[in-house]
């Protein structure tokens, strides 16, 4: 997954479409496909999150040892890994305020 695509769908969401889809998973709970989908949404996230930072720590290993042969690539990945890790700490942020709002919500 690419990163253009998480913050597309990222910047889709409003408040209202998530908390009514929250409602609506609440009220179906035998419907289980969306939340194994969104579920498999987060473990794809989180592996590519990882991914670019093992590469570029590898990136960073290249550059320290000489290895290297192209200066930019390896600079561009450590930037890559630097933006998708920050993306995920907002992701989380912004899902944890979410959260709470809804914990905060009287019945």
């Amino acid at each position: 997954m690419k990163l253009s695509e998480i913050t597309n769908s990222v910047s889709s969401l409003n408040k209202n479409s998530l908390l009514d889809s929250m409602q609506s998973q609440a009220n179906m709970s035998d419907n289980k496909e969306k939340s194994e989908t969104f579920s498999n949404f987060l473990k794809k996230s989180m592996t590519e999150v990882n991914n670019t930072q093992v590469n570029a720590y590898d990136a960073m290993n290249d550059i320290a040892t000489g290895k290297v042969e192209n200066l930019q690539e390896a600079v561009q990945k450590i930037e890559e890994a630097e933006l998708t890790l920050k993306l995920g700490l907002e992701v989380k942020t912004k899902a944890l305020g979410a959260y709470k709002q809804i914990m905060a919500m009287q019945i």
